[in-house]
């Protein structure tokens, strides 16, 4: 009997890790009756982030009207665990999602959203937080997240790390990238958010002006610290003015859920992502899974709905990397939920049948 893990990121925009897993699963139990799945939903930060901890860590959902990237009321989610913990998903505030792609603008799109999260739950008594920081609409080097805080608190934004100095806020991103410069937020993440170049250019002199004006005020800066660009700089935001700690979203996961326990006895793990390429190796989900996998000396299968640089993903460690989408499949199409079910099912059952 062959025992599989699976620890599927979601394929943006299309499946949720939930739904790909369903479906990984019911292909392995349809070909194989006897093997033995472990399916466990995760997130490294992004979209998904708050239903990933909340399965692992229990808890529930507490919902609330903030303002999304352009300022719209919307119904956003925290979670809350027993152990008196704030889970904060920014996505569910500003996430990319929540715009449609002709609306994108950096330029004007706010972090403020996340901030209402923030600071409900701190009224609520919480002083302990994890934040995820992927998938925002925003580039803003979290102005607007410290402005939500400033206008709940009553304070100035220099003041919010006294104000909240009974506060521990634990960051959970895939991303090391500093606030500015050529890998920094305005150059790496704005384009993907709808800017234009002249766009990246005024943002990265948002950036650096925001950075020196706060090392002024607080005589310090963290500016280049690894994360500080996240979530188009509200990594930074955390970091300078609140004493962040930033941490990989995925080891953060692993650990409260006793991976290194989980994958003892597993003959293949199985992750996967939207898309899969260099960038994976620069510490995103898949990544941080197939390194538990080969230190356990565990065989890790990618499955992902784009692969580029497959040759540099075999060399990193993975030992099958495939791409479920037929070569030629248009993207509006592969990105159709009941396509991908179908290309995610195919792919796993060839993936079956090469076993020796």
């Amino acid at each position: 009997m062959r025992s599989y893990l699976l620890v599927i990121d979601s394929f943006k925009g299309c499946l949720t890790s939930l739904e790909a897993e369903a479906v990984v699963s019911e292909t392995i139990c349809r070909a194989d009756p006897l093997a033995e799945v472990v399916s466990v939903p995760v997130s490294d930060g992004g979209e998904g982030m708050l239903d990933a901890f909340l399965a692992v860590m229990g808890g529930e959902r507490v919902s609330l009207r903030v303002r999304d990237p352009l300022g719209s009321l919307i119904t956003a989610s925290y979670g809350v665990t027993m152990e008196r913990v704030a889970l904060i998903e920014s996505a569910q505030a500003v996430g990319l999602h929540l715009v449609s792609p002709h609306r994108r603008n950096p330029l004007v799109a706010s972090s403020y959203g996340v901030g209402q999260l923030v600071a409900d739950a701190y009224h609520r008594g919480y002083r302990q937080f994890i934040v995820g920081l992927g998938g925002t609409a925003t580039c803003d080097g979290g102005v607007g997240m410290l402005q939500a805080l400033v206008d709940a608190l009553g304070v100035e934004r220099e003041a919010l790390g006294e104000a909240l100095s009974d506060c521990h806020f634990i960051l959970a991103s895939d991303v090391t990238n500093p606030l500015y410069g050529p890998r920094g937020a305005a150059c790496v993440f704005a384009p993907q958010k709808g800017a234009t170049p002249t766009m990246v250019s005024v943002i990265e002199g948002r950036m650096r002006e925001l950075a020196s004006q706060a090392a002024d005020h607080l005589g310090y800066d963290r500016s280049g610290e690894p994360g500080a660009g996240a979530a188009g700089g509200l990594g930074y935001a955390f970091i300078q003015f609140l004493g962040a700690e930033c941490r990989s979203g995925i080891d953060l996961l692993l650990e409260y859920l006793h991976f290194d326990d989980l994958i003892c006895g597993a003959d293949c793990v199985i992750t996967g992502e939207g898309s899969a390429d260099e960038q994976t190796l620069m510490g995103k989900l898949p990544y941080g899974i197939m390194r538990r996998a080969r230190s356990a000396g565990v065989p890790t299968w990618l499955v992902a709905g784009r692969v580029g640089a497959r040759d540099k993903l075999l060399a990193a460690g993975f030992d099958r990397v495939a791409c479920i989408n037929p070569p030629g499949t248009p993207p509006d199409v592969a990105m159709r939920p009941e396509v991908a079910r179908a290309n995610l099912s195919a792919t796993i059952r060839s993936l079956l049948e090469a076993i020796p």
